[in-house]
């Protein structure tokens, strides 16, 4: 079973998480920040993962750190599921629409932690969340899934659209990258023999 759990707590959040990575994408996820709760909801649809996220921070203060966490958490929980990535693709990526936005995703398990975003903030917050940190969840996700993520919003106007197409394009990538491979058994993608 490619299944992790985790359990991340601070002074400022407390996340509980359970991830299937060969689930039905079925989620149960409360944040308390209703936009990251949706966005969230389409990583499990769209990669086909099962997802039970609870967290409880210091939305006194503001989103940062429950944003911040939540993304720590989910990428301790893919590389824990993962093991040594012994078997998978490694690599994916994918496009996704939505209105007028299209969104390009492209991930691998290397195990060297790397982001780049691009995207065009027409507004400063989402749903609650500031739009900078949307680059910072990426961010945060490859450091402890040990990934390097590039993505990128080619076009688009409506701000909700773009962070909803970048989430769904990412969840097709990393469930393409994460599907065992049967053609290559249980060597690790890697010249080097391991990642």
């Amino acid at each position: 079973m490619r299944t992790a759990v985790i359990h991340r707590q601070t002074r400022e959040t407390d996340i509980r998480l359970q991830l299937n990575l060969d689930g039905r994408g079925q989620a149960e996820v409360q944040t308390g920040l209703g936009f990251l709760d949706h966005m969230l909801h389409q990583l499990a649809a769209h990669g086909l993962f099962d997802l039970s996220l609870s967290a409880r921070g210091d939305l006194h203060i503001d989103e940062h750190h429950t944003v911040e966490d939540c993304a720590l958490a989910l990428g301790a929980a893919f590389d824990q599921a993962l093991g040594d990535r012994r078997g998978i693709a490694r690599m994916g990526s994918a496009y996704a629409p939505l209105d007028e936005t299209l969104a390009l995703a492209v991930v691998d398990f290397s195990g060297r932690p790397y982001t780049v975003v691009q995207a065009t903030w027409h507004t400063p917050a989402v749903g609650g969340i500031a739009t900078t940190l949307f680059p910072h969840f990426f961010r945060s996700f490859a450091v402890t899934a040990r990934a390097t993520l590039h993505l990128q919003v080619l076009y688009g106007e409506d701000d909700h659209h773009q962070a909803e197409a970048l989430f769904k394009a990412w969840a097709r990538a990393l469930s393409a990258a994460t599907r065992p491979d049967p053609r290559r058994g249980d060597v690790v993608p890697s010249t080097k023999g391991v990642l």
